[in-house]
């Protein structure tokens, strides 16, 4: 990387057709968002693509908003929310407007290093439709609970089962997609909280697209905002409702 790149990107707008969109949801990330930017912005200075960052808030009631206006970086787009409507809400509405070629949700707190991206677009290029960064198998992940470790070995085998989803971790947030992918699977989507992965690569599945899995490196940041016990809920009331999605014809066009 030299700063010269680091710089152009940071202060000339992007004119030529876009490779790739970074989607990043965020809800009150005042602490972590900033640092997630720049390290999405050196790795991708080592890369010939033309690119963009978009911050899609969740109703943010902290500053993320300001901090992002402040970065006054060229090719960083902050699409605002005026209340919270869930994670998947905030992806959806990130992906749509998103004008990249290939398009990568990241989460907020760069569990996932932004290095990881290249072994995910290799796979785009080699023919898939969406991949999916995972914890799974040969991954690298530290700093896990084994309580954690249990309940998502639990999870993985109820979403097997009830949904016949092949991906071992569904809810890794590092999923890279086609533009065209994802225009059919987000248009689709409705379900807007944590279990919106799952929802997507069930309609990824359903409407034969190639799904590749691959192992990253994975850190359990501090200041996660998930409830564990409630999103365990969610999770199988989304899964619930994805069946009855289906069931009831919702799912026809994908």
């Amino acid at each position: 990387m030299t700063y010269d790149t680091y710089r152009a990107w940071r202060d000339i707008a992007e004119v030529r057709p876009l490779d790739l969109s970074v989607v990043i949801p965020a809800y009150n990330e005042k602490d972590r968002l900033v640092p997630t930017i720049g390290a999405f912005a050196a790795h991708l200075a080592n890369h010939d693509l033309a690119w963009e960052l978009i911050v899609s808030d969740d109703g943010s009631t902290d500053s993320t908003r300001d901090l992002v206006s402040l970065l006054d970086h060229a090719n960083v787009w902050f699409l605002g929310a005026d209340a919270n409507a869930g994670k998947g809400a905030a992806v959806r509405k990130g992906a749509v407007a998103a004008a990249g070629k290939m398009i990568l949700f990241a989460d907020a707190d760069c569990s996932t290093p932004a290095a990881e991206l290249d072994r995910l677009m290799a796979e785009l290029e080699d023919g898939a439709d969406v991949v999916v960064g995972s914890r799974a198998g040969e991954a690298q992940v530290e700093h896990r609970s084994p309580l954690r470790r249990l309940l998502t070995a639990g999870l993985r085998a109820i979403v097997g089962t009830f949904l016949g989803v092949p991906v071992q971790d569904t809810q890794c947030g590092f999923k890279l997609f086609t533009a065209g992918a994802a225009r059919t699977l987000f248009g689709a989507q409705t379900v807007d909280g944590f279990s919106f992965d799952l929802e997507l690569l069930y309609l990824a599945g359903r409407s034969g697209m190639r799904v590749v899995e691959v192992p990253v490196r994975w850190y359990d940041a501090p200041g996660s905002k998930v409830d564990a016990g409630k999103e365990i809920v969610r999770f199988l009331g989304s899964i619930a409702r994805i069946r009855l999605n289906s069931l009831k014809g919702v799912y026809a066009n994908v």
